[in-house]
């Protein structure tokens, strides 16, 4: 439901800071929001709420403009707002109206990964997070093992086996990150999925510039790669039958190893690079 009327009440310009009395005793002003602050309110509201779903388009400038009671200069900077948070798209010239983006955690990565390089964050550094966490995910899943969640693990590695027969090597290294993110997901719950996600994306931004400095050869990868789809099965196995320290210990060997592959060395000792990357 679109509002109207938006223009913020003994606000005299947009944006303008007000004063009265009272506040000249007290030292403090008060901020009254921008017209276009409002109007991008609205909108993110809609999309975060869901009643904006991806790929919506909103309704064109002119219809927009009556309905709200704004001016053209108004509704497009509250679009300029929306378009840096990555919300909506806009496409200059055509007829039909701003398209909607859902919030995604490759957004919240990206700027993550530009915290953690200001920090001096390394690659050993997030390799060790996911040591901390997917033990314990591990854990939880083989103390109760849910049959929907052993069928989502086993249907991630037919996808791995089928890749990994057709020899398409990068495909099956990106299906592993899957395969991690499925991992936690099965858990069920929502906030670690979602950190784990963000943590997924910036590993699979450094395996990406990995491969590219450090070629290997096809019957090594294939090797290499094999021995890891069997130790995936046999993690779902022990997960199924509820053999919960031999799960944990697979596991955690596991991703050990993988991080010495990773994260080894010089590399580990690497800062995170979400600008090159």
């Amino acid at each position: 439901m679109l509002m109207a009327n938006l223009e913020p009440n003994d606000a005299g310009l947009d944006g303008a800071q007000v004063t009265n009395d009272s506040d000249n005793r007290l030292g403090s002003r008060i901020r009254v929001p921008k017209t276009s602050e409002i109007v991008a309110d609205h909108f993110r509201g809609q999309i975060v709420r869901g009643e904006l779903k991806e790929g919506d388009s909103l309704p064109p400038e002119g219809q927009l403009m009556a309905s709200l009671g704004i001016s053209r200069p108004t509704l497009r900077e509250a679009f300029r707002i929306l378009e840096a948070e990555s919300l909506i798209s806009v496409v200059r010239g055509s007829r039909t109206g701003a398209r909607v983006h859902a919030p995604s955690v490759e957004l919240v990565s990206r700027y993550a990964g530009y915290v953690l390089q200001s920090l001096g964050t390394t690659i050993g550094d997030l390799y060790q997070a996911r040591l901390a966490i997917e033990p314990q995910v591990v854990r939880w899943l083989s103390t109760k093992p849910d049959r929907l969640a052993i069928k989502r693990l086993r249907a991630e590695i037919e996808r791995l086996r089928v890749l990994l027969t057709a020899n398409r090597y990068n495909d099956f290294i990106e299906a592993v990150n899957e395969f991690h993110a499925t991992l936690v997901d099965v858990t069920g719950t929502k906030t670690l999925t979602f950190m784990n996600q963000l943590l997924i994306n910036l590993l699979s931004r450094h395996q990406s510039d990995y491969k590219h400095r450090h070629p290997v050869e096809n019957d090594v990868q294939h090797k290499s790669l094999r021995a890891g789809l069997k130790s995936y099965e046999k993690l779902v196995d022990l997960i199924e039958s509820g053999q919960v320290e031999e799960a944990v210990k697979h596991w955690r060997l596991h991703l050990t190893n993988a991080n010495a592959t990773w994260a080894g060395d010089d590399e580990g000792a690497r800062i995170v690079d979400s600008l090159g990357a």
